[in-house]
């Protein structure tokens, strides 16, 4: 038996060529993107599912288990439009990065400082907010809705744009390395959302949470009902952040 198997093994080799090599490092390419994107994510719990139900498809098929394989063979037949279903976010995110990818490094943190001070002020003062920060996808189709600035990040001009009687404070602002690229963006809300019925009217986090769903950017919100500061990431919204965890969850992000 184990003669058989090494033997096979020696074939396979003998035969391996450089389109095989080129094969298998494209697909690990792809695995290691998608589960990238899904890491630390809901849909990384359903991916883990989905894996172990082709185990078991395997199981059942090698130990000639007829029942349970015609069952999961069965459920097999519509996997496809499944992982259609459940990973909609994730493969909309995913063909988003290939199709539009930045140039923008890893950005040391200290470069968003202003960002901070201006986000704590916002908070304080109860001025509502919504700044995205680019990452590696591109989000240069929002900022051209809006109206370009192109200026150094900083407290003062951030906090100018938002006052209540700016043309421009209901808006987002676009944020690229350490430079204002726009303000006054529009964003795209998200398809659903599981935030409550008292998120309902409260457009600034839906309009964060869809973007987050569409992109890989971190975007900031400031409630200005309340001076809340949220985050949203990976198409999920993080609430009730002081200054010290917003540092510390966009430092993860970028360090």
């Amino acid at each position: 038996m184990l003669g058989e198997i090494l033997s096979g093994v020696l074939t396979a080799l003998r035969g391996f060529t450089l389109a095989d090599f080129l094969d298998i490092l494209l697909l690990s390419f792809i695995l290691y993107s998608f589960f990238r994107l899904i890491k630390d994510t809901k849909a990384y719990q359903m991916a883990i599912g989905l894996g172990i139900i082709m185990i078991l498809f395997l199981i059942t098929q090698w130990g000639n288990l007829l029942v349970s394989n015609r069952l999961i063979k069965s459920f097999i037949s519509y996997l496809i439009i499944a992982i259609i279903i459940l990973f909609q976010g994730e493969i909309r995110r995913f063909l988003t990065s290939i199709g539009s990818r930045s140039i923008i490094k890893k950005e040391n943190i200290s470069t968003f400082e202003d960002l901070f001070q201006a986000v704590e002020y916002l908070s304080s003062k109860k001025i509502g907010a919504i700044i995205a920060i680019e990452k590696e996808i591109s989000l240069e189709s929002y900022s051209s809705r809006g109206v370009e600035i192109n200026a150094q990040l900083s407290k003062d001009l951030l906090a100018s744009i938002f006052f209540p009687h700016s043309p421009l404070h209901d808006g987002a602002v676009i944020i690229r390395e350490n430079k204002i690229l726009a303000a006054g963006c529009l964003l795209p809300l998200p398809a659903t959302h599981t935030l409550g019925k008292q998120f309902k009217t409260r457009t600034r986090h839906l309009a964060a949470l869809g973007l987050a769903q569409e992109t890989d950017s971190v975007i900031v919100v400031v409630s200005e009902e309340t001076g809340t500061i949220s985050l949203a990431t990976e198409g999920y919204l993080e609430r009730g952040l002081d200054k010290a965890q917003l540092k510390e969850r966009i430092k993860s992000q970028f360090i």
